[in-house]
Parts: C-alpha cells; structure tokens; sequence
C-alpha cells in the first residue's frame, strides 16, 4: 500500500523548498481579486499535490483490498474520477490565475514567448487527441487498478504513444509552460516547472510500482 511513499514525501519536501526559495522578490509581484502572487502561486502548488495524493491514495486503496469498490461499489471508480478530474482542470484554472496575477514579469521578449507558447501546444494537442482516440479516457484514469479486465489490453502504439509509452507525462504538460509564457509570468512558470517535476515523482513513486504489481512486467519504456 505505502511502496516508495516515503521517497515520494521526500521528493515532495525537496520541491516544496525549491519552489519557497525561487519564489521571491520580483518573482511575485502583482495580485488578483485581492489575494497577492504569493497566495495564487501557492494555490497553483496546492492543486497537483492535493491531486496526486487523492490519486495515490485511491489506486493503491483499491490495488491492494479493493477498499474502494467495497466501499462503494461501482459508484467507487465513479467517485474517483469526479475528484480527479475536479483537480485535474483546476491545474490549469490555477496556472491562469497565477499568470494574469502575475503577467509581465518574466523577462523575455513577447513575440518569442508566444511563439514558443505555439511550439509547446502542438505535441500537447496531439497526445491527448491520441488519449482520446487510441489510449482511453478511463485507462487514463487508472481504470486498471479497479477493472481486471482492463489488465490483458495490450500497449498502445499508436499516434503520440507510437513514440513513446509515456506521452502523457513527457508532452502533456506543455500546456502548463505554455500557458505561463503567455501571460509572461514567472511565478506560472516555476508553478509549471513544479508540476511537470512533481508528475515525475508520481510516476516513479506510485504509477511504476502499481503497473509491475498490476502487469508483472516493467513497460518497454517511459
């Protein structure tokens, strides 16, 4: 139930310092409906942790005892995904309201940030129409851990994931650094620095493991 959570902790305090000591000074000026960059940058912060916790918690709850479904049957995965996906959106709603708090800050030229903000949104938008189309929506979830039957589907190889198992991880979260350059801000940049770490930590801590307990095997590559 608790394998690796410990370095996941660990991971997660050596983040958390990182981004209290990179966030200062110019880093956070401004504010929005009265609340100042700081608040927002931790509330942009707050949201994955919150998120991948609830994640963490329900898959190995329901990996090792199916204390979810036994809980509250088939409503269980249900619940599950009406939470993730509540934090889910609400990790770029935070990184918009961080930006416009913060908009200006970040010390590049516009046309260049734009242009860099369309370069990141065009892997972004095709691995998740490939998530949509070829993956899943409910393996994305992490139907696995709550549907056996889900557990003799073979990988997918088609669109993004023809290139790499993991396309999630490595190229959707461009939209987060995408939406930072946008706005110009730095406080969303280091908020999408955080994410993008901190959804690594997820996968070794806790994704990895349950796919070796769940399929036996280590994937191909991530």
């Amino acid at each position: 139930m608790f394998e690796k959570q410990g370095w996941h902790i660990v991971l997660l305090v050596a983040l958390l310092a990182a981004v209290s000591a990179l966030g200062r000074g110019d880093a956070l000026t401004g504010q929005l409906w009265g609340l100042s960059t700081r608040v927002w940058l931790w509330i942009a912060v707050a949201v994955p942790v919150i998120h991948q916790v609830i994640v963490a918690f329900f898959w190995r709850a329901e990996l090792h005892g199916g204390h979810i479904t036994r809980s509250f049957g088939d409503n269980g995965f249900l619940i599950y995904k009406a939470l993730f996906t509540v934090f889910f959106a609400g990790r770029p709603i935070s990184l918009v309201l961080l930006g416009i708090s913060n908009s200006g800050t970040l010390d590049i030229s516009p046309s260049l940030a734009y242009a860099l903000a369309g370069l990141l949104f065009i892997p972004f938008a095709y691995t998740m129409y490939s998530v949509v189309r070829y993956f899943g929506i409910n393996r994305a979830y992490g139907i696995d851990h709550f549907d056996p039957s889900y557990r003799d589907k073979p990988l997918v190889k088609q669109g993004m994931f023809k290139y790499t198992d993991n396309a999630m991880y490595k190229f959707g979260f461009l939209i987060l650094w995408a939406i930072a350059l946008l706005f110009l801000s730095e406080a969303a940049l280091l908020a999408a620095a955080f994410n993008q770490l901190y959804i690594w930590v997820h996968f070794y801590c806790t994704e990895l493991p349950d796919i070796h307990h769940i399929y036996s095997r280590t994937p191909k590559s991530v």
